[in-house]
């Protein structure tokens, strides 16, 4: 009996160019599910390295829609590609378009889910103290609601810890996201979370603006 050498072949018609992507993606206007479904089809009908050129070419376009596909198809891919996680980290994080940074928020949560949170944790714990307030984010924002996440779910306390570290953080932007994923945690962890605030400095202006 013969073995077929053959290298597999990945599900695809016709490759769609880099413009015709963009001019179809630019249709949505608002949300993101028809963004995010268009970049698991290609990631679904192409290996990492097609995967990776994709990506880089949609992330220069000027369209935010497209580097809104880009960001996804980095998070999609993060996970089996060190290249892509540092893309995020890197240049995702510098874009200009609130949108994207959305994504990028996602793209982070979509790696931690899929190596699992509990190895995820010296990722988060990196991200969460890069000089980037856009990556700060991606991670407070991300993995909203935490407890909801699993790891967290059975371990609050260290999520509390974590986003707790956070409470001074010098940008707005930053502690209102912790804020919020705090008040998320408190619907269930309510004791938790009024032990946390009990140890806080309130007359810290920025600690003050996260607590209420």
């Amino acid at each position: 009996m013969r073995i077929s050498k053959e290298k597999p072949r990945y599900k695809q018609n016709k490759m769609e160019s880099i413009e015709e992507l963009t001019q179809r993606v630019q249709k949505t206007e608002h949300g993101f599910k028809d963004i995010q479904k268009e970049a698991e089809k290609i990631v679904a009908n192409n290996p990492i390295k097609n995967c990776m050129d994709i990506s880089n070419k949609l992330f220069s376009s000027r369209a935010y829609q497209a580097r809104m596909l880009a960001t996804f198809i980095f998070g999609l891919i993060a996970s089996r590609s060190k290249e892509s996680l540092s893309f995020l980290k890197k240049n995702v994080s510098r874009d200009k378009s609130w949108r994207v940074q959305e994504i990028l928020a996602k793209s982070f949560d979509k790696y931690c889910s899929d190596i699992g949170y509990k190895n995820a944790l010296p990722i988060i714990e990196e991200w969460l103290k890069n000089r980037n307030p856009n990556v700060r984010r991606a991670v407070t924002e991300g993995l909203r609601i935490w407890t909801g996440r699993e790891y967290f779910k059975d371990n609050p306390e260290i999520a509390v810890r974590l986003l707790s570290q956070l409470k001074n953080d010098e940008s707005g932007y930053v502690r209102k996201s912790v804020g919020n994923a705090l008040r998320d945690i408190s619907k269930k962890h309510k004791d938790l979370i009024k032990s946390e605030l009990e140890s806080w400095n309130v007359s810290n202006k920025e600690i003050e603006q996260t607590y209420k």
